[in-house]
């Protein structure tokens, strides 16, 4: 079905707070002294119930987001039923907003998040990371006519739009003279890009690409990847023994070939290497 670039634009908005990649709120910035972060359990929890409690925005096509059938559908989805599926468990699905993620996770209201979170030594004060299951990094973003922002230093004295509290935002704010506007959804720094408000954005490479796709916008990635992000699923501290085995699921995956499957579903191309 044919849709206006307008119409496909606003269908994106709806997507919300789209700072996966990025934001350190005061939950996860807390040092909290390991004995008390040790809850334990997760593992012995989801033995005995036969579910594996994943949380996510439930809002960042194509990583995680809600069909047109109300169900979770995206490429963290698929890895956490997969995972769940060699531990001998099923997936059950929790959205909540980005920054009680960590708050949540802490209050044992779910076993883990898989939800493109970026590892950083301040997120591991407060909670532990399985291996990266993601690779990507943040890329410039003009629109289609622009040629002359192809690298970051290009970006000095420009008008660059940013998620406020995200990874982002450190790499704009990296660069002296560039005119870094904040702004709480991905959507609507899109718009101000297309409507000239703005001469380009940062954001994450892989979600970019796919919306392009999906959504008709009239914008370009014009740069290389600018950082690496590693991308982790975060656990409560205290649960080696559970990590290890997702640990392992992962890794199963990725020598069978299940990962590749499921990386090129989504995204179309092979994983980026660490």
């Amino acid at each position: 079905m044919k849709k206006t670039a307008l119409s496909a634009i606003i269908l994106l908005f709806i997507f919300g707070l789209l700072a996966a990649c990025g934001s350190e709120d005061a939950t996860e910035t807390a040092t909290v002294d390991a004995k008390e972060e040790n809850t334990g359990g997760v593992l012995e929890r989801m033995e005995e119930s036969k579910e594996l409690n994943v949380a996510f925005e439930g809002t960042y096509p194509p990583f995680n987001f809600i069909d047109d059938n109300d169900e979770f559908q995206g490429f963290d989805v698929d890895i956490s039923n997969e995972i769940a599926e060699r531990m001998g468990v099923k997936a059950n699905f929790i959205a909540t907003k980005w920054d009680g993620l960590i708050g949540g996770l802490k209050a044992d209201k779910f076993d883990i998040i898989i939800g493109q979170m970026t590892v950083t030594e301040e997120r591991k004060k407060s909670v532990d990371f399985t291996d990266p299951y993601v690779i990507s990094g943040s890329v410039l973003i003009t629109r289609e006519e622009t040629n002359d922002i192809t690298k970051l230093e290009d970006i000095k004295g420009k008008n660059v739009g940013v998620g406020g509290g995200t990874t982002f935002e450190e790499v704009a704010n990296s660069v002296d003279g560039a005119e870094v506007k904040l702004y709480k959804a991905v959507g609507d720094y899109i718009q101000d890009l297309t409507n000239k408000r703005l001469d380009v954005i940062i954001n994450d490479q892989l979600l970019i690409s796919y919306n392009i796709k999906e959504q008709s916008l009239p914008i370009k990635i014009s740069s290389d990847i600018l950082n690496k992000d590693e991308i982790g699923m975060a656990v409560n501290k205290g649960n080696e023994d559970f990590i290890e085995q997702v640990n392992a699921a992962l890794s199963e995956m990725k020598e069978d070939g299940t990962y590749d499957e499921i990386y090129k579903k989504w995204f179309g191309t092979e994983p980026l290497e660490s």
